[in-house]
């Protein structure tokens, strides 16, 4: 369930894993085939071809996910191409990151957009987030891969 302004949301979940839906997985696979349906009889759609990419999942049937991509693109992928590892697309040139999830917080480093990171916690506004031994805390306004309000460690 989600809490919002004190109320509690019934949050759906899926009829295969029972997690919640929709939710922020990642790629796990170099190349994943985006099909049109659940099944490998159904057209490829189209291709990604980068490791560790943000996606939503939308919908689950057997071994497949619907997802949807930052750019809203969407379609069916095999579950053993995605992870549960939280990553993040970095969406603002230069995105600061800070040594605590407070604005004026020292700079740690800075994310040029297209960058792809690990998420390591979220709080409700921002999340720390990793990578190439860079880390610190960002703004969840400023990328892509995590709820406004979600939190987790």
């Amino acid at each position: 369930m989600l809490v919002s302004n004190g109320a509690v949301i019934a949050q759906e979940r899926g009829p295969v894993t029972n997690l919640p839906l929709p939710r922020f997985v990642s790629v796990r696979a170099a190349e994943a085939n985006v099909r049109r349906g659940p099944s490998l009889t159904h057209r490829i759609d189209w291709v990604f071809k980068r490791r560790d990419m943000p996606v939503e999942i939308t919908a689950e049937y057997g071994h497949w996910r619907r997802i949807r991509d930052h750019d809203g693109a969407g379609g069916w992928v095999h579950y053993s191409l995605l992870s549960g590892a939280r990553t993040a697309l970095v969406t603002q040139n230069m995105l600061p990151l800070r040594a605590r999830p407070e604005a004026d917080a020292k700079l740690q480093a800075q994310l040029e957009a297209g960058v792809v990171a690990q998420i390591e916690e979220c709080q409700p506004s921002w999340c720390r987030l990793s990578v190439e031994g860079h880390e610190g805390w960002a703004e969840k306004t400023s990328f892509w891969g995590a709820k406004p309000g979600e939190t987790f460690k």
